[in-house]
This record gives structure tokens, C-alpha cells and sequence, in this order.
């Protein structure tokens, strides 16, 4: 998973009512850091949420279609919100299916009874 971390290093009104505290933790954290996250979503979560940017968009197969796709910035800001929701919901679910995969394993549980 590929990530941009010059996104971060945009300029925030710190006098704004409406700080943005998120995106302030997020540009006192090291590029190493934000790469490492981003590269630790498994397969199956980046599955999921391209076929969910592609239901959101229309899909339409590519051999018989050049699709195009025209949108204003603040939907497009509203898709990729709605992706990143989507994948930060299925990473913590990916994470709890592998906790509860080893927590179910046999070998585990007899060592936890001893």
C-alpha cells in the first residue's frame, strides 16, 4: 500500500477553534512510522476495499469499457474518507480474526490449563 506523506506536511491553523488534532498527531510522527502502518494491511483488507471504491464508482468491466470518472473535490474527499473508514475498520477486524485464531489454537489452550 502505497503512502504519501506530503499530506501531512501542509501548514495547520493552529488559532482555528477547529483544530484538526488527528492530522496534528499525524505530522509529528516519523515517514518510517506512517509507511510501516500503511504497509501492514494484509491482502484481503485491500481486496475488500478496492471492490468497495469500485461499487461506490460503478463498475463496469475494463475489456469493454473506458470508463471515466469526473467528480468535484469535496466528493472526492468524501470517497477517499469513506475508503479509509472502510479500511481501518477491516484492519482492526483482520486483527481481532487473527487474536481470536490464536487464542482457539489447541496447543494455546492446553499450556493455558496447565
Amino acid at each position: 500500500m502505497a503512502f504519501n506523506s506530503d499530506f501531512f506536511s501542509q501548514e495547520i491553523d493552529t488559532d482555528s477553534p477547529n483544530i484538526n488534532e488527528l492530522l496534528k498527531y499525524l505530522q509529528h510522527q516519523p515517514p518510517e512510522v506512517l509507511s510501516r502502518v500503511a504497509r501492514s494491511v494484509g491482502p484481503e483488507v485491500k481486496e475488500i476495499v478496492s471492490q468497495n471504491v469500485q461499487g461506490l464508482l460503478g463498475m463496469l468491466p475494463s475489456e469493454n469499457f473506458n470508463v471515466q470518472v469526473t467528480t468535484n473535490r469535496e466528493n472526492l474527499a468524501g470517497l477517499l474518507a469513506s475508503a479509509m473508514m472502510t479500511g481501518y475498520f477491516l484492519r482492526q477486524m483482520e486483527q481481532r480474526m487473527e487474536l481470536e485464531a490464536r487464542i482457539m489454537e489447541p496447543g494455546l489452550r492446553a499450556q493455558d490449563e496447565a
